[in-house]
């Protein structure tokens, strides 16, 4: 049975644009997979605390000699690499947030980028653990940050995304962009600012 990963980051609940591009990916990945299964994480609701150093303690220690404290310390890591390496494909809705991604991402990336279990070391290269996976990132900003445009040079979010992720093996990677939400402040609706990401998403479907 397929599984899908389903990561939002928004803030904006029900007024976000990288939620509304998820939802339309989901609904088109389940008319596709009719017995898949979707799995949820919000990582709006979900409570993630920085790294600090007794997490990185913990990281480092063997199994076999964690204490419960430990434990609990890395329980909230353990589940979201669990989910991650439970699920076949992964979609995210990422919000532009001063040229970079959402602080609620960050946690979570530095959450689930562990040594031993999401990546590791052979003959001191690093090597990803995620593989065959697939991840489609569905970014929406408030500017125009699409290659060949005059801002492009600011978008840390598509080059950083692929970086982690082609670290941890995940190199089937698809981008969808969603520029120019700001245009809403002015009058322009959202279904005409979306419309071009939402088409790509269906043609995505289309094409599998």
């Amino acid at each position: 049975m397929p599984n899908l990963l389903q990561i939002d980051s928004s803030p904006l609940g029900g007024d976000s644009f990288s939620r509304q591009l998820t939802a339309e990916y989901v609904q088109r990945w389940q008319q596709r997979h009719p017995n898949g299964k979707v799995v949820k994480r919000d990582l709006a609701t979900t409570k993630l605390a920085p790294v600090s150093a007794e997490w990185i303690g913990a990281v480092y220690t063997p199994e076999a000699n964690l204490s419960p404290g430990q434990r609990e310390l890395l329980a909230t890591s353990n589940d979201l690499i669990a989910e991650l390496q439970a699920a076949d494909e992964y979609v995210f809705g990422v919000p532009m947030h001063n040229f970079s991604i959402p602080s609620v991402l960050k946690l979570w990336i530095d959450q689930i980028v562990r040594i031993g279990q999401t990546f590791a070391y052979a003959n001191g290269a690093p090597i990803g653990l995620l593989v065959n996976k697939k991840a489609t990132f569905l970014v929406a900003s408030g500017g125009v940050y699409d290659e060949g445009t005059p801002m492009a040079a600011l978008n840390f979010v598509e080059p950083y995304l692929r970086a982690v992720f082609g670290f941890l093996g995940v190199t089937d990677t698809r981008f969808i962009h969603a520029g120019g939400t700001a245009k809403r402040l002015y009058g322009v609706e959202r279904e005409i600012i979306l419309e071009p990401a939402l088409a790509s998403i269906r043609a995505q479907f289309q094409a599998a």
